[in-house]
Formats: structure tokens, sequence, C-alpha cells
């Protein structure tokens, strides 16, 4: 079908100069909380063979205490990225043209799906912080698909995590990392996409933005001021609580690992479950995998947990639930679990 046409009224300087601002923006941000970062981290991946001491470390016995410690350890690791997500989340719905992302992935279908997930790679930033963005997508009627592959490929194909756990933990694991995460990415955003509701066919959609354009009341700043309030009261407070109540439940999600595990199933699923259900910085999985394993931990249960912490967490599905429809969160939540699993028993065999 013959793209649409342009409106007249959007051809000028000021028009081209608002996504250019958001690019910038964009740019900067990432360079500052995730490029720069994680380029000086590679050196000390490589050298030392480790990214530090595991997150989930500590084992209080309090869970208040536990709670408290936790999101301490974890709100220092992320409030940088978090910050930066609310506001490119936000920008998003006043700064690119809404149009412009349904003719890129508003269709319902592997393109665009694809395309979601590619447009992820740059991001690099956990479940969490992808979630306000995934939210902006979706309020600019973004399908289904593309919305979840750029949520879930954010932390599973992170091409710097992929780099730090081939130096930490060997390249057969980041391997299978990357081959079972574009699996989880592009196979769960598009059974995620066939059980949502059918929306707008993107044609009529562009013809119906195109159509209705109107100035928008109030300036740029009002605009985004407003979205950028709409977007943290809708994700923040929950997802604080959540991180909390995990951090409090990690008392007892993550059992003693002692020799006596080694490579037994019995962990297979339990461990899945609880790898889909936290939630870690990017990247953290790799030093918590390499502790429990020196613990005793088998290859199975830890290429199950290795899939699974980053992929989703329960704060970020929390995030998302006024995105997407609660069938479709279950859909990927267990989807997870079920690649979470096959990825480990895979694991078992071949590494």
């Amino acid at each position: 079908m013959t793209p649409l046409p342009l409106a007249p009224a959007r051809s000028g300087w000021l028009f081209w100069s608002k996504p250019l601002l958001f690019l910038l923006i964009a740019c900067a941000g990432l360079y500052y909380v995730k490029w720069s970062p994680y380029y000086l981290k590679l050196f000390v991946a490589a050298e030392t063979h480790s990214l530090g001491g595991s997150i989930i470390n500590d084992h209080p016995a309090n869970p208040w205490v536990a709670a408290l410690a936790y999101a301490q350890v974890y709100f220092l690791a992320i409030w940088k990225a978090a910050v930066l997500a609310v506001i490119l989340g936000s920008l998003l719905q006043v700064l690119i043209p809404k149009d412009w992302l349904l003719r890129l992935f508003g269709r319902a279908g592997l393109g665009s799906t694809l395309r979601g997930g590619l447009f992820a790679l740059p991001g690099m930033m956990c479940s969490c912080c992808a979630a306000p963005v995934a939210a902006g997508l979706r309020k600019q009627k973004v399908s289904v698909g593309a919305a979840l592959a750029f949520w879930i490929a954010n932390p599973v194909l992170n091409p710097a995590t992929l780099v730090f756990m081939g130096f930490v933990l060997g390249w057969g694991f980041t391997l299978l990392r990357l081959v079972a995460g574009i699996v989880l990415v592009i196979g769960v955003s598009l059974v995620a996409q066939r059980i949502a509701r059918p929306e707008s066919p993107p044609e009529e959609a562009i013809e119906a933005v195109i159509d209705a354009e109107t100035p928008s009341p109030g300036g740029l700043i009002t605009r985004w001021a407003s979205t950028l309030w709409q977007l943290f009261w809708t994700t923040i407070p929950i997802y604080i609580v959540a991180v909390l109540l995990l951090g409090a439940a990690r008392v007892w999600l993550f059992p003693h690992v002692d020799g006596a595990m080694g490579d037994s199933l019995l962990w297979l699923l339990p461990l899945a479950i609880v790898g889909t259900l936290f939630v870690i910085p990017t990247a953290a999985e790799i030093p918590i995998v390499q502790t429990l394993m020196a613990l005793g931990l088998g290859t199975a249960p830890a290429v199950a947990l290795l899939m699974t912490l980053p992929s989703i967490s329960l704060p970020s599905l929390l995030m998302l639930r006024r995105s997407f429809e609660g069938k479709v969160l279950l859909t990927v939540g267990v989807l997870t679990v079920v690649v979470g699993v096959v990825s480990g028993l895979i694991g078992a065999a071949v590494l």
C-alpha cells in the first residue's frame, strides 16, 4: 500500500525540530546513564571476569530489614535510568508525530514486532525502566506486539549485558541467552499480539490522526508536564511498593544454595517463576548466577534464572497494567517461565 503523505502543515522547521530534540535528549541521556558507564564496565568485566557481588547475597532474616536493604541497593543502581525512562516516555508523546509511530510500529505483525525489538537495543534498560517508554508507545496506539518487543528486548537483548556475560560466565552462556532471547522477544510478543483485543488497522488510524490533527491546547511545556505527571503517577508509585514487597519476599524466594541442589530439575520451575517475578537492575543477573553457581547451583536452574530474572518482573507488569490487557500480561508472564524452563533444559545438555 502506498504510504500516506504527510500533512502539508507538518513540513516546516518547527515540526522537524521536535523529533530532533527528542533524539538529542535520548542520546545525551543514554550516553550519561548507560553507554558511557557500560563502556567502562566492559574493561572491568574483561579483566576480572566479575561484575561484583550478587545483589541478593545478604540474607537478612527480618523481611522489613530485607525490604529496606534491597530497596536501597536497587534504587541507587537504577534511579538515573528510571528518571530518564519517564522523561523519554513522556517526551515520546509530545515530540514524536503519532502517525510516524503508527507507520513504524502500528501494524500487528512480524515486521512491526521486529522493528520494536530493534528499536530497544540502544536503550539497554532493565524491564522496569523500559516500562514507562513502552507505556508511552502504547499511549500513541503502537501495536501490542511492537510495544512488548521493545519492553522485553531492552533487558534480554541488551548488547552490553551479552558481552559482560561472555567475559564473566563464558560465551556459551552468551550464545544461549542470545538465541533464547530472540525467541522470547519475538515469540512471546507475537503470541500476546494474537490474543489481544483487535485494534484499528494502522492505515485507518493514520488517516484519523492526520484528519483530526488540530493544535493541542497549551504550549509544549504545558503539554509535556501534563503527560509527564500522568505517566509518573500511573507507573512509579506502584513500582516502589512492588520493589519493597519483593525485597521483603526475597527472604523466602531465594533458597539457601548448596551442593546438594546441583542440577536437580526440582528447582528448575520454582526458580524460573521466581526469576520472572523478581526485580533486578540491568545485568545484575550475571553476578547473581555466578554467585549461586559457585555455591553449588546447577546449570539448568542457573540458566533459567539467567533468562527470566532480567526479562520481566512483577513491578514492571504492574507498571504496564493500564497499557495492556490483563490476559496479555498474564500470557507474557507464563511464556517467560516456559522459555526459562526450556532454556534451562537446553543449557544443562549443551553447556
